[in-house]
């Protein structure tokens, strides 16, 4: 299967590649500089490099002809964003999304998998709820809002007649990731995480994005166009996953749960903060606001109509743990251990 892939270098991307390339699939990867150093990562993997930007459709047509299955993981997640980042974001996920989408449906490609998010959907309630909820339109982070307004996009190009399969992922974990779950989980192992936290009670479906990976290409391979599918693991709370983390050595287990509003006003302060050490601002307002989404949402449909399987939390959690220990204990300087990496072919 001849596979046109976006969003080739990113933490889901990574273990998209590989896990195609892991099929015999051939691969052509969108890339915006050919010559850089994430572009050279997905050659060593044995990707065909097509320049091009999402952000422009200029190509985009041409560059997917003859691909049996296009799938769109291009995304931009930002917490903590100010006014560029946050244009950013509707630039890559929102507009991104229509021009991928279009360019395929103008192609005539068989098949679209478009990897969007359960945010998109909003809170879930007590759940577990499944893919037919829709957003009751209030979103809490200008990441939510890219995402919705890209899900809105992606269904508009459907009702036009593309061959589409929409692909939902909870919050996804491992090694090396990139959003707060990763920088929190890495903070605790190197005994730098303070012994506060906040929305213990918030629900969620953390997905391994090995099992992800899985799954999109289940997806591309199987899946009935016009659907849609959650990829999710076991539901847990913000209090089962420290407690997960907290089953192995790290910094401090006992925990105060602080109120979400306390904890939002510290964070003002923190956000220029980490800005100014090079960092994402991962603990930000935003950090706290996404927590006051509930994400227990059912994979029950990917797992019976396209045979997905995925870890037990207790297992998922102790793979991350010693894989994110051991690139910790690669790297020096803090800051090293604490920013996710592109990882060596």
């Amino acid at each position: 299967m001849q596979i046109f892939l976006t969003g080739g270098t990113g933490f889901i991307g990574q273990a998209l590649v590989r896990a195609l390339r892991a099929r015999g699939w051939p691969v052509d990867a969108l890339v915006r500089d050919p010559a850089a150093a994430p572009a050279r990562w997905l050659a060593a993997q044995g990707c065909r490099l097509v320049r091009g930007d999402v952000t422009r459709a200029d190509g985009l047509r041409e560059a997917m002809a003859g691909a049996d299955a296009v799938i769109h993981n291009a995304g931009v997640y930002e917490f903590g964003a100010g006014v560029a980042q946050r244009a950013r974001m509707q630039q890559v996920n929102r507009q991104g999304t229509d021009h991928v989408l279009g360019a395929a449906l103008a192609a005539g490609v068989p098949r679209t998998v478009y990897v969007s998010s359960v945010l998109a959907l909003g809170d879930s309630g007590p759940g577990p709820a499944d893919e037919s909820r829709r957003h009751g339109g209030r979103c809490r982070t200008a990441y939510e809002r890219s995402k919705l307004d890209a899900h809105r996009c992606a269904l508009q190009w459907r009702a036009r007649g593309l061959p589409l399969v929409i692909a939902m992922p909870n919050s996804v974990v491992g090694a090396n990731d990139h959003a707060i779950l990763g920088y929190f989980l890495r903070m605790y192992l190197m005994g730098l995480l303070p012994p506060v936290a906040w929305g213990r009670d918030m629900m969620l479906a953390p997905v391994d994005v090995r099992a992800l990976a899985e799954g999109l290409c289940l997806a591309a391979e199987k899946a009935v166009t016009g659907e849609d599918y959650h990829f999710g693991g076991p539901p847990q709370s913000i209090g089962a996953v420290f407690g997960h983390w907290e089953r192995h050595p790290g910094g401090a287990r006992a925990r105060l749960w602080v109120p979400r509003a306390v904890m939002r006003a510290q964070f003002l302060f923190a956000e220029p903060l980490l800005h100014a050490l090079g960092l994402p601002a991962f603990m930000s307002r935003d950090s706290i606001d996404t927590t006051r989404v509930n994400m227990n949402y059912s994979s029950a449909k990917a797992r019976r109509e396209l045979g997905w399987q995925h870890p037990g939390a207790e297992a998922m959690w102790d793979r991350i743990v010693a894989e994110e220990r051991a690139l910790i204990d690669a790297r020096r300087g803090w800051r090293q251990r604490l920013r996710p990496q592109l990882l060596p072919a």
